[in-house]
């Protein structure tokens, strides 16, 4: 198995994958992105690099003999006025900021690009770790009532639809009625918006309802960016009154799966996934 060099964005996604890469014996090196990859990252062999950084990426990997990069984790797009290139980041900064202009999806591929350009090959988090993405059907022992499929197809609609225009991937429903899209404040950010909506168009605590779908935009770099849920997300649409989550099978990625069941029983929620034309 070649040597997997891990760019390491913000959240629990880049700790998983190293933990496992650890666990199954994978040779491995963390690229530790400078004010948002998590502290526990520095324990594995690698460095910590600024975002406009790519010959101290570029030269370290190879050092390294990492063969694929694999993109995992948080990244908030950067003010490129402040950043601090290299080099390489020098030649590489003016096609950024081009396809910045034409939204993240672009800006994504043109970073992936730069990457393929160099020989490495890219690997996605699902191609990692096995078994990472949703499942059909239920995750966990709670199953959406017939009552709730209506929000279920709306709300997969809805963020298929918010992908279309490269807004955003995921949409919360609650009786036919459309609560919040999610943009740039991500998920979490979304479903805090929800929370604090009246009790009469959302539910509570005591009669869970509506839906919170998350989809992949069709424009979308799937090796680096497929929507991701995890304990904090269920932990939110609880908070929000939701009945459950729901995804499209092999395209949501489900970090610490085992934490994400018990959460989501323990709460009453269901976790569900469908595949593209919404069939369980």
């Amino acid at each position: 198995m070649r040597k997997l060099g891990l760019i390491a964005g913000g959240g629990s996604l880049p700790v998983e994958l190293a933990a496992h890469c650890e666990a199954a014996g994978r040779a491995f090196s963390v690229m530790r992105l400078k004010s948002f990859a998590e502290p526990t990252l520095a324990r594995y062999p690698g460095l910590e690099v600024g975002l406009g950084e790519f010959g101290k990426v570029f030269k370290t990997l190879r050092e390294e003999g990492c063969e694929v990069v694999c993109f995992a984790g948080n990244v908030s797009r950067p003010d490129f006025a402040t950043l601090m290139p290299d080099g390489r980041g020098l030649k590489v900064l003016p096609g950024l900021i081009v396809a910045a202009r034409k939204g993240d999806d672009a800006l994504l591929r043109r970073v992936l690009d730069e990457f393929e350009k160099e020989g490495f090959d890219i690997e996605g988090a699902h191609e990692v770790m096995g078994e990472m993405t949703l499942p059909q059907g239920r995750l966990g022992k709670w199953s959406p009532t017939e009552a709730h499929m209506a929000d279920i197809d709306k709300a997969l609609l809805v963020a298929r639809e918010i992908g279309r225009l490269d807004v955003g991937q995921g949409a919360v429903v609650c009786d036919g009625l459309v609560l919040a899209v999610e943009a740039q404040e991500g998920t979490d950010a979304m479903l805090r918006r929800v929370e604090q909506l009246p009790t009469a168009i959302r539910g509570v605590a005591e009669r869970p309802r509506g839906v919170l779908a998350k989809a992949p935009k069709p424009i979308q770099e799937t090796k680096v960016d497929l929507p991701t849920i995890g304990v904090a997300t269920i932990q939110r649409a609880a908070r929000a009154g939701l009945a459950g989550v729901v995804g499209e099978t092999g395209r949501l990625l489900v970090v610490d799966r085992d934490a994400v069941i018990a959460c989501a029983d323990e709460l009453g929620l269901f976790v569900l996934g469908v595949d593209p034309q919404g069939r369980l």
